[in-house]
């Protein structure tokens, strides 16, 4: 029996290459429904191609749009975030792939657990922000979830088959755009300049949490509560090459490492069809050619953002919210010139400093924490206009 996908982000770049996968697994995989953001067009175009039966657009000013380019199509055409939750828990969806960009991304998460859903998660904010609820609901539920993350999967694909207790997970870091650019010049940096990652084709937002390396942060807190592990037993280091996308040592001292080419097709067909490996077209890997793998310490000093994650998860309750709520509006705001590089940490910081503390949050105070978080960075960036 095929497996029905609902595809949350699918004209992203995870979404558009997740499309890519699944169309080369007709006989196993339909797309059921499609969610975007903002653009209609494209997501017309996908629900043609999928033969979708049913699209939603997050922005409700973008609905009479897309609901005409598809007036001739037997396409069912939604809108708003609560639309974007019930189709998820619809008994006509067996798969939710969540690849939604930020905070917007935990509702659909909590519905598609709720429902017991098997999950595919790219959206990396649902567990940072609300790790606990969220891995508390997989298990009540019996809703397996899958990373997407390229160093999530890595990890997975490493503790597949291990009976015994790992020693420490190491996660890898290419260290961003400005990798090589000397702290002092950060302050000058433009969105142009931290939009030109190095090895990976990503969206804008995370390419510029790469930048900062508050996605690897990010990362962390997702692998604490992914794999269960403390902040301890977690390590981050820079491999410029962004080959071995993370590794796990085992209490013997033996390492196991996931290799790879920068591909996100990768991880995204092995949560897909794990436990199977799908069949892509792609080079054998040339060691000769990437004969050299370096590794080398994180800068604290150039990126603060990574100990913040750390501190707000050894804090735990709503402080990754606030983290995740300052970040997201430091980084548009960032993007629109509106603030310099440097201080989109800045804006976390403070938000941190001022936000109301939550020991046990529940889902409504994570709602009010990011409604906090996200003026208090707004209050701190416009002050220094």
């Amino acid at each position: 029996m095929k497996q029905r996908i609902a595809l949350l982000g699918s004209t992203g770049s995870i979404g558009t290459q997740t499309l890519d996968v699944v169309s080369r697994y007709p006989e196993m995989f339909e797309v059921h429904t499609l969610v975007a953001g903002t653009q209609w067009e494209l997501l017309a175009q996908q629900a043609i191609e999928y033969d979708a039966d049913t699209v939603v657009i997050a922005d409700e000013s973008r609905y009479e749009l897309l609901s005409d380019a598809l007036a001739d199509y037997p396409v069912k055409v939604f809108t708003g975030a609560k639309a974007i939750e019930q189709v998820v828990a619809s008994s006509e969806v067996d798969v939710v792939v969540n690849a939604l960009v930020g905070y917007a991304g935990l509702h659909p998460t909590v519905a598609a657990l709720r429902a017991g859903k098997k999950l595919a998660l790219a959206n990396k904010e649902s567990l940072v922000v609300a790790g606990e609820l969220v891995m508390r609901l997989s298990a009540e539920n019996h809703a397996p979830i899958l990373p997407i993350d390229s160093e999530h999967s890595a990890i997975f694909q490493c503790l597949v088959g291990e009976q015994s207790p790992m020693r420490r997970l190491v996660i890898t870091c290419s260290g961003g755009a400005l990798r090589d650019l000397p702290l002092e010049a950060l302050a000058d940096v433009t969105p142009e300049q931290a939009l030109c990652h190095p090895q990976w084709q990503m969206g804008r937002k995370i390419t510029i949490d790469s930048a900062t390396l508050v996605n690897k942060g990010f990362e962390v807190i997702e692998a604490h509560w992914l794999f269960g592990v403390g902040a301890d037993k977690i390590s981050v280091v820079i491999h410029p090459q962004s080959i071995i996308h993370s590794m796990v040592e085992f209490e013997d001292g033996a390492l196991k490492a996931q290799l790879g080419t920068p591909d996100m097709r990768i991880p995204i067909s092995y949560a897909l069809l794990f436990p199977y490996r799908a069949t892509l077209e792609s080079e054998p890997f040339d060691f000769v050619k990437h004969s050299t793998l370096s590794f080398s310490e994180v800068d604290h000093a150039k990126y603060p953002a990574l100990g913040i994650a750390f501190e707000c998860m050894r804090r735990g309750g709503n402080a990754a919210c606030v983290m995740n709520g300052a970040n997201e509006i430091a980084v548009e705001m960032f993007l629109s010139g509106r603030c310099r590089f440097t201080d989109i940490t800045r804006a976390i910081e403070y938000a941190l400093e001022h936000a109301t503390f939550v020991v046990t949050p529940t889902l409504e105070d994570y709602d009010r924490s990011d409604v906090e978080s996200r003026a208090l960075a707004r209050e701190f960036l416009l002050s220094r206009e």
